[in-house]
């Protein structure tokens, strides 16, 4: 895969397809670019162009030392897109990157013609904030395979342990094989447990989508809620599933983005007050 030196940095990325329309799309804690395996051919097929990439400390790209913020991360992802000279993009962040695309819109708006927040919030919870701290105890004493292992039971929703033990087994197995340092984890942990930008929220001005699992316990619903009532003009949406509705629900999670995004561009490229013919 090709890579580049972006913001002190290499980033190990991937850009496929050659639609007017680009996506770029923000990966989660600890997760990779293979995290999307489940959405690019349907982003592909929709006509788009997808991008994706590593964020530091996981996967191909570098794992500096230091704590992370989501603002880094955000840099990360502007330097990388301002590299490759694209522009007008929709950018999509689930989990830990819909925090670091918050922080991406907030700062280089300008850049946006869409925002997607998936399964995020804007400052974590007590709840949450006792939770991560856990994991970052875990990971110390018992490493970062025991600790994903623990990951996928807040994940995934009963009914998919119930139904589909084997997809289960081979998550857990790729948990397992894991290749990330201690030291990188925990420093991608810092994001998710010190990101805020609760008051900050009215800034955002591009069209966003927040989505959510409807059974999402890592990130309560009610966070993502919040989030959507401090965006203006935001849209909101719930699919089936849980915190990882991408992969155990990819078919209607893809729909909501597509039909999103898909929306957002034709009116970007409708000139303001136009009006349109069927033929």
């Amino acid at each position: 895969m090709p890579t580049a030196l972006v913001n002190g940095i290499t980033v190990n990325y991937l850009l496929e397809g050659e639609g007017d329309t680009t996506v770029v799309l923000v990966n989660g804690l600890a997760d990779d670019l293979q995290s999307w395996d489940f959405q690019v051919p349907a982003l592909l097929a929709a006509g788009f162009r997808v991008l994706r990439f590593d964020n530091r400390g996981i996967g191909q790209s570098d794992t500096p030392a230091g704590v992370y913020t989501s603002r880094m991360l955000a840099d990360d992802a502007k330097a990388l897109v301002d590299h490759l000279e694209l522009s007008n993009i929709h950018l999509m962040g689930v989990s830990m990157g819909g925090m670091i695309a918050e922080e991406y819109a907030l700062a280089y708006g300008g850049d946006l013609a869409s925002l997607t927040l998936a399964c995020t919030y804007a400052k974590p919870d007590n709840f949450c904030t006792r939770l991560f701290a856990y994991w970052g105890d875990l990971a110390s004493a018992l490493g970062i395979p025991f600790v994903m292992r623990d990951v996928s039971l807040w994940a995934f929703t009963g009914e998919f342990f119930e139904t589909r033990p084997e997809d289960a087994l081979e998550f857990d197995a790729a948990m397992a094989a894991l290749d990330m340092p201690l030291e990188a984890y925990l420093a991608q942990l810092n994001v998710i447990q010190t990101h805020d930008t609760l008051l900050r929220l009215a800034e955002i001005t591009v069209p966003t989508l927040v989505l959510a699992g409807e059974e999402d316990i890592l990130i309560p619903v009610r966070l993502s809620r919040a989030l959507h009532e401090a965006i203006p003009a935001s849209e909101w949406q719930t699919v089936p599933g849980g915190h990882a509705c991408l992969w155990e629900t990819p078919e209607p999670f893809n729909q909501a983005f597509i039909d999103f995004v898909t929306a957002a561009a034709t009116a970007t490229a409708t000139p303001s007050g136009a009006a349109t013919v069927a033929v």
